[in-house]
């Protein structure tokens, strides 16, 4: 069996997030979708709201699975049993840092490899922090995250998302 780690902070979880997760699923027998407790970011929500929230987003999606963490990410592949690391490209810039980030991990793990999904077209402008930006000004993210995580957005912003 084949455990993938897909990690990343999912502050909030996008369509774009929920379509390399479903990619990856068709590939690996178990996609572990993995929050990270302690990202270099500035959070909109906490890390038990995001587990909440991604857990909504994929509670129908087969072997997918939603999990916390807060180590380094190749020790918790390790410790997870997974082989591969799961990272997604949007745009030619993210190659520089996912790059650099794969030949670290592979200098502490070299046993985890990284694959890469490549956005699915209509997800290339998609991230987190464009979500967030767009909501926080009162614009409509209904098209680029699950309904939950839109009404999650009102919450935090008031009811104008």
């Amino acid at each position: 069996m084949t455990i993938a780690l897909y990690p990343g902070s999912f502050d909030p979880v996008t369509y774009g997030h929920l379509d390399t997760a479903i990619r990856a699923a068709r590939l690996f027998d178990t996609v572990v979708m993995a929050v990270f407790d302690r990202p270099k970011k500035n959070l909109l929500f906490s890390t038990a709201e995001r587990v909440e929230m991604l857990r909504e987003a994929t509670r129908n999606l087969p072997h997918i699975r939603v999990e916390t963490y807060n180590m380094l990410t190749v020790h918790y592949a390790r410790q997870i049993g997974a082989k591969v690391i799961v990272r997604g490209l949007r745009v030619a810039s993210d190659f520089e840092h996912e790059f650099q980030m794969a030949q670290i991990n592979q200098t502490l793990e070299p046993d985890v490899d990284v694959v890469v999904f490549m956005a699915s077209h209509k997800y290339t402008f998609l991230s987190s922090s464009t979500v967030r930006e767009m909501a926080g000004l009162g614009g409509d993210v209904s098209e680029l995250v699950p309904p939950h995580i839109v009404e999650a957005l009102k919450r935090k912003f008031g009811s104008s998302v």
